[in-house]
This record gives C-alpha cells, sequence and structure tokens, in this order.
C-alpha cells in the first residue's frame, strides 16, 4: 500500500492545478456547451497533460528552470493566441452568432459524441476544416500557455520527485484528475443545455469567455 499515498497526493494536487477558470477550461467548457467534437477536445487536453505530467515528473521540469528563454517565447505566443481566440469571443458576444442548441440535440450529440449532431449528413470535406480548427485552437491553448509548464512541468516535476522511487504513482494519480476533470467539465456542460436555449444567453457565454481571455492574456504579458 506504499503507493497509495503519492498516488492520492497526485491525485489532489493534480485537482488543485487544474480546477481553474483559464483559458483551455474555458473552451472545454464552451465546446462541452455546444457538443461540438467533444471527444476530441477532451482527449487532446488530457493526453497532452498526460505528456506534460510525465515529463516534469522525468526532469523536463529541471531543464526548464534552466531555460528562461524558452519559456519567455511561449509566454508571448501564448498571450497572442490567447488574445486573439478573446477577440473572437467577444465579437460573438456582440454579433449575437454564438448559438448552437436552437436544434436539440440527440444525446452524445456532435461529430465526436457518438450521435449525427447537427452536421449529420454533410461530406466529409465539409466536417474535417471545423475538426481542424477545434484541433489547433485545443493545442494552442493547451501548448502555447505558459502557466502548463510551470505549473504542470515544473511544479508537478518538483514536487513528484519528492517522492523518489514512487514518483510515477504521483504521476499517475495527477493524470487521472486530468482525466477525469476534463471529462467532467465537457460532459457536466450539457446540464446547462436549458439555459442556452434562451435568447441572447450565447452573448452571455461568449462575453463571459472573452473577458476571461482578456485577464489571462494580461497576466501573461504582466507576469514577464
Amino acid at each position: 500500500m506504499t503507493y497509495l499515498v503519492p498516488t492520492l497526493s497526485g491525485l489532489g494536487f493534480g485537482l488543485s492545478l487544474i480546477v481553474a477558470i483559464g483559458a483551455q477550461n474555458a473552451y472545454v467548457l464552451r465546446q462541452g456547451l455546444r457538443r461540438e467534437h467533444l471527444w476530441l477536445v477532451v482527449v487532446l487536453c488530457a493526453a497532452s497533460d498526460t505528456v506534460l505530467i510525465a515529463a516534469g515528473v522525468g526532469g523536463l521540469g529541471s531543464a526548464l528552470q534552466g531555460a528562461p528563454a524558452v519559456v519567455e517565447v511561449v509566454r508571448w505566443l501564448g498571450a497572442a493566441v490567447v488574445l486573439a481566440y478573446g477577440f473572437l469571443a467577444a465579437r460573438r458576444a456582440w454579433r449575437g452568432t454564438g448559438s448552437a442548441l436552437d436544434t436539440p440535440l440527440p444525446d452524445g450529440g456532435g461529430p465526436d459524441g457518438g450521435g449525427p449532431g447537427p452536421a449529420a449528413g454533410l461530406p466529409v470535406a465539409v466536417l474535417a476544416p471545423a475538426r481542424a480548427s477545434v484541433v489547433a485552437t485545443t493545442l494552442a491553448l493547451t501548448w502555447l500557455n505558459p502557466h502548463v509548464y510551470l505549473d504542470t512541468v515544473v511544479l508537478m516535476g518538483g514536487v513528484g520527485s519528492t517522492y523518489g522511487d514512487l514518483r510515477w504513482w504521483f504521476a499517475a494519480g495527477a493524470v487521472v484528475a486530468s482525466w477525469a476533470w476534463f471529462w467532467g467539465l465537457a460532459h457536466g456542460a450539457r446540464l446547462m443545455a436549458p439555459f442556452l436555449r434562451r435568447p441572447g444567453a450565447w452573448r452571455v457565454v461568449d462575453g463571459v469567455i472573452a473577458a476571461i481571455m482578456l485577464v489571462v492574456a494580461v497576466s501573461l504579458v504582466a507576469g514577464g
């Protein structure tokens, strides 16, 4: 049972780092509300976390601490990406073009949810650009966010290293926390579906997302 303590510690520490309304979580929440490429977004985010956690526990965190120039480049790129996505969300809120739940979707609807979704019957060529856009946005908000490296890699790696040979059990707990969080965030968003069928509801959601993205972008720039 010696593995239980580091595993539970990794689970708790992982949740403490990931449960925050930042750029990535705001995007996952929005995709969950829209039920668009839901599993794709969840898998990309959680799999990215898995790689980063393993890298941190494996020693990459110490290497990043010795390469501040790399962190600086990622910081500015991340700020630009977050600000751009925030601008798009603000434009949707202003124009009122964000509605996606006017037509009820079957459970699991959407291209990756198991049901036909709003784009059922469309040619693959029509669906591909939307999927590519979701992949690009998800990866950008994940891998161009310096907080991911400083928190998930450096902090996770530092705390995990204190467990010595049991550090991989710590990493396993953190990975479970990540997968559980993203799955719960994306699918729990369905509970808000009745609210989102109201006129103007998506303008509120996009307005909040735009504000979050702006705050994150400012914090990234000011953090230097």
